[in-house]
């Protein structure tokens, strides 16, 4: 074997959101491979290359970066319809893509009638039972996969069994909207055609990804391996029901793009200067309407995916410590920290405290408790400066380095970088 090569891994350590596009689009100038370990098209990694904004929702950042392989890994649920829109548009920008683009042949595809699906049931519901799904279909996706009736991407290859798969799975899909009383609009036999036309263009980048990856470390490449949404939102450690499907976490990568842990060598965990929300489930320290709408305009905070308006709060350190934990973060990467440079007081979540007058600093698996909790804040005076221009710890304001160092210790993990705005230049590196 050769020289070991270094395979890093980016996951969100909040309720997604947190700017893990512009992370990855960082680091991943320094990588040979960038990959997709789980998650489908209802995530969105909003880039700024120069004046250009790009809006990924499926392919990896990095392909914003000349002669980058970007794989896609067995974790992900391939909505190949969306994929290929988003294939032809980046072409359409004049971004060369032949032969970067890699789809594992162990991933599951995303049909048609799971959007469909996924619509239904969420619309079938009352409004306290909502999830806040996306209505991408990545639920139902998912439910197939674990059920054992998904069809993968090496399915394709078998015209006859492809064939079968996708009949017998419209005929659940028509069968369960009997079920909820509703029926199909006729935009799912139009979707379905467009699926099943897009079958040798998918045959045409389906891949190995795992025995790739593998085969680049061995030769000594660098790899990155980069997560949709955030720590909350994970199956197993999220504030469950009101979560993906997936595992966003870190331990995801390796199962997402088929690589054993052992060949992790850091874990950088992204997290705003503050706390956001999109959808419904508890944010424990959420401001009042007045804030939340202030802060909301400060920083743009609309779902790249939905453009849902996302709910705003102060840094979460109890969600981010547990975030530390449960990824085995080697850094944290903090991101839109120029978001509070007008802010005269900044607030801090330090713990949980509920009615009996107890109070944790860790994150509870309880979510229906979590949403009573009153948190305790620690409050920092602001900076108010500006912190854009900043290009090291040295010339931010006295005032924001404090918060980052109060983050630091609160989070007990080191701070590897800084954003203070949207373009790649606007990343301070701590050494």
């Amino acid at each position: 074997m050769a020289d070991s090569g270094q395979c890093s891994v980016v996951v969100g350590c909040q309720w997604g959101d947190e700017g893990k596009g512009k992370i990855v689009d960082v680091l991943a100038d320094g990588a040979d491979i960038v990959a997709r370990y789980q998650g489908g098209a209802n995530a969105g990694h909003t880039v700024h290359v120069g004046e250009a904004e790009f809006i990924l929702h499926q392919i990896p950042s990095g392909v914003l970066h000349e002669g980058k392989r970007c794989l896609l890994g067995n974790g992900v649920v391939l909505d190949a319809i969306q994929f290929f829109e988003e294939y032809d548009g980046l072409a359409e920008r004049g971004i060369d893509l032949k032969g970067r683009v890699g789809v594992s042949d162990r991933a599951h595809l995303l049909m048609p009638y799971h959007r469909v699906l996924d619509k239904a049931e969420e619309s079938s519901k009352r409004d306290s039972d909502k999830i806040g799904t996306t209505g991408r279909g990545i639920g139902p996706a998912y439910q197939e996969k674990a059920g054992r009736r998904g069809i993968r991407v090496a399915d394709v290859g078998n015209a006859a069994r492809f064939e079968k798969l996708v009949a017998d799975g419209v005929e659940r899909a028509h069968a369960w909207l009997d079920r909820l009383g509703q029926k199909d609009d006729g935009t799912l036999d139009a979707a379905m055609e467009r699926m099943m036309a897009l079958r040798d263009r998918l045959l045409g980048v389906a891949a190995d990804t795992g025995w790739e990856i593998t085969r680049a470390l061995d030769a000594g490449k660098k790899v990155l391996l980069e997560g949709a949404q955030g720590t909350a939102l994970d199956l197993d450690h999220g504030t469950y029901p009101f979560v993906t499907s997936s595992n966003t976490t870190a331990a995801g990568a390796c199962t997402g793009v088929g690589i054993g842990p052992t060949r992790i060598d850091e874990v950088y965990g992204v997290v705003k200067a503050y706390t956001t929300r999109v959808g419904t489930g508890p944010l424990p320290t959420g401001f009042d309407p007045e804030m939340d709408e202030k802060m909301r305009k400060l920083g743009g905070e609309f779902g790249a995916t939905t453009g849902r308006p996302r709910r705003c709060g102060w840094f979460d350190a109890v969600l981010a410590r547990y975030a530390a934990r449960v990824n085995g973060l080697t850094g944290l990467a903090v991101t839109k920290l120029d978001v509070l440079d007008t802010l005269p007081e900044i607030g801090l979540g330090l713990e949980y405290c509920t009615e009996d007058g107890g109070c944790t600093r860790e994150f509870p698996a309880d979510t229906f408790m979590l949403g009573k909790v009153e948190p305790r804040f620690e409050t920092m005076p602001g900076w108010q400066e500006d912190t854009t221009g900043c290009r090291t710890l040295e010339e931010l304001p006295k005032n924001a380095r404090a918060y980052l160092d109060r983050i630091q210790e609160l989070t007990e993990t080191p701070i590897r970088m800084v954003s203070v705005g949207t373009r790649r230049s606007q990343i301070i590196f701590v050494d």
